[in-house]
Parts: C-alpha cells; sequence; structure tokens
C-alpha cells in the first residue's frame, strides 16, 4: 500500500487503501471470471497458494505456487474471491483505515463489472457471444451475493456504483466511469464514501 501511497501522492493513508484494494479485486475478479467465462473453471486462489509481489508489474506480480481446478460456477467464483481473499481484506482495511464498508463493498463490485466488461468488449471482438452472455450471467448472480448486493446498479454491462472510491482525493484525480458522483465533490475533506 506504501507503493500505492506514494505513487498516487496519496493525501491519506485510506486513500491508497480504497485505491489497493480495488487494484487487488479487479486483478482477482480478472482471473476468476475470465477462467470460468472461458474454460468453465477457476483456479483455486487459495491464500496459501496465491503470492503477490508488489514489486512486480502485471501481470507478473500474481503467481500461484500450484494450480487446482475449480468449477466455473458463481458460488465457486464468491468463495474463491468474496470469502476468500476480498472479505478477510475488508475487514483488516476497516479496522486499519476506517473505510466504510459500502466503499469496500463498492469497490468489489466496481471491479467485478469492470471485468465483465472486458471480458465483454474481448468475446464481442473475437465472434464469442457464449462467453459474453456467460460473463454477464456470472457478473449479475454475483452482484446478487450478499457480500455484494446494494453495491450499486448493472445495467447490461454498464455498472454505477452507490460508493466512492476516493480517487477523485488524489492529486489530479477525478471521479471515475462508475462513480456515484458524476464530479469530484468539493466539500469536506472527508466527504460521505460509502
Amino acid at each position: 500500500m506504501r507503493k500505492v501511497a506514494a505513487a498516487l501522492r496519496a493525501p491519506e493513508s485510506r486513500v491508497a487503501a480504497s485505491i489497493t484494494h480495488q487494484g487487488l479485486a479487479a486483478r482477482l475478479w480478472s482471473i476468476a471470471l475470465g477462467c470460468a467465462t472461458l474454460y468453465g473453471g477457476v483456479p483455486d486462489l487459495d491464500a496459501r497458494l496465491l503470492r503477490w509481489d508488489a514489486d512486480g508489474s502485471a501481470p507478473d506480480d500474481l503467481f500461484l505456487t500450484d494450480v487446482r481446478s475449480l468449477p466455473g460456477d458463481a458460488p465457486t467464483l464468491a468463495d474463491v474471491v468474496l470469502h476468500g481473499h476480498l472479505d478477510p481484506l475488508a475487514v483488516a482495511l476497516r479496522a486499519r483505515h476506517n473505510l466504510a464498508p459500502g466503499l469496500l463493498r463498492g469497490n468489489a463490485a466496481s471491479a467485478l463489472a469492470g471485468a465483465a466488461r472486458e471480458l465483454d468488449r474481448w468475446a464481442r471482438r473475437h465472434g464469442r457471444t457464449d462467453v459474453a452472455g456467460r460473463a454477464r450471467s456470472l457478473t449479475a448472480e454475483l452482484l446478487a451475493h450478499p457480500l455484494l448486493t446494494g453495491a450499486g446498479n448493472l445495467d447490461g454491462i454498464a455498472f454505477r456504483r452507490r460508493s466512492c472510491c476516493l480517487y477523485y482525493r488524489v492529486p489530479g484525480g477525478g471521479v471515475c466511469g462508475d462513480c456515484c458522483f458524476t464530479r469530484p465533490p468539493r466539500s469536506s475533506p472527508r466527504a460521505p464514501s460509502g
């Protein structure tokens, strides 16, 4: 997180924590959703098998010490990503950085929707409507999961979250394409975040 904070010149540790959380969520959802939609299975991303090299760059910063295949259904993806990584991480980040549960839920949902959008674009470019349909279906099912429900609205592949990741607080930042804000808030330094 210090690396993210330094790279973004984040004014608060909670901003860097939020952006780090969303970035890791995006990486995990991309792996899980991509494998599930393309191959019908997902690698076991158990924390005992997954390694992250904070000094590495994508895609080589995440790697598995052993590859085990799991079913590519929504309950398995929820177990692998939400229960296996994002929920425990959210508990730690809330305790240490005072991040709102809705913000973290929004980050996880936004990252999932972003992975689905990229898969949908890839599938359409390659004439794989089956992959696009499966990505949309899995995403809708996952967004209905209790850990993600209420995080935002999905319309096709467009997603609008109900919280903000705080990126607007980064120097030169702004609002993301799925942010609840249409322009950066100007009120207090601690605007509601979810």
